[in-house]
């Protein structure tokens, strides 16, 4: 599956949010997937902004006014209708459960995360199903069968958090472990980082394997082997990696 000029950055993020918000409301953990409706507006918010300018911010953003910058998206005319008027409307609408409902502030008669959690997740099923549709020149329907597929797969790829990042596959490879760390990583990452990310015990293997892969040139490894950046060659790796997994 290739998702178009916004994969290396972005698609991950992208595919870990929704997942998430799929796994918490099939869990009943209503607030936690509202939390991640407020991560997602702001991932597709970030791809919505690169398309219309032909390139992609390195990171999700968040604008200071979210509404305003959602409404400055509308100008955008050379892009799809959905990218200039309606998801532009919809994600000021989902950032609001996020800051204005039962999941940001407690008080109020009635609890509404359980129905504030339904909007959420079947605003942001609409949403991948229409960038689906887009980014793959799909109709509809197939659209809507590859997000379902998606919504069917409960255990992310990576998870991120606390400075920590782990590979959630025990039995993936620690080359693909590597790549995967750094194509989803916004530049350089020291090497005893990306180490300590893999849980890789053998510094002596760990660095062999890097110098490797620098002459491979699938990263490109400074001169004292402090840090690396993945490459092109290893990026098209990382992507047939995630693309196996969705």
């Amino acid at each position: 599956m290739h998702w178009g000029g916004f994969w290396f950055v972005l698609r991950l993020p992208l595919l870990s949010e929704y997942q998430s918000i799929v796994q918490n409301f099939a869990e009943h953990r209503w607030s936690p997937s509202e939390l991640s409706g407020g991560k997602f507006c702001e991932i597709v918010f970030t791809i919505l902004d690169g398309y219309a300018k032909g390139i992609y911010s390195i990171s999700p953003k968040k604008p200071r006014a979210f509404d305003q910058a959602c409404k400055l998206l509308e100008n955008n005319s050379q892009v799809p209708r959905s990218f200039q008027i309606l998801i532009p409307r919809l994600l000021p609408a989902l950032f609001e459960v996020r800051n204005n409902r039962g999941v940001g502030h407690a008080g109020g008669d009635v609890d509404p995360n359980h129905m504030d959690a339904v909007f959420v997740l079947s605003s942001c099923t609409w949403v991948m199903a229409e960038l689906v549709r887009v980014f793959h020149n799909v109709s509809i329907l197939d659209a809507q069968d590859i997000v379902d597929k998606l919504a069917e797969r409960r255990m992310p790829l990576l998870w991120i958090g606390d400075g920590m990042r782990r590979v959630l596959d025990p039995k993936m490879g620690l080359r693909e472990q590597i790549l995967l760390l750094l194509c989803t990583s916004p530049g350089k990452i020291a090497t005893a980082e990306l180490k300590n990310w893999t849980g890789y015990k053998n510094n002596t293997y760990f660095r062999k394997l890097l110098r490797e892969m620098h002459e491979e040139r699938q990263i490109e490894l400074d001169s004292d082997g402090s840090a690396a950046l993945i490459l092109p060659p290893g990026d098209k790796i990382a992507s047939e990696i995630i693309a196996k997994r969705v």
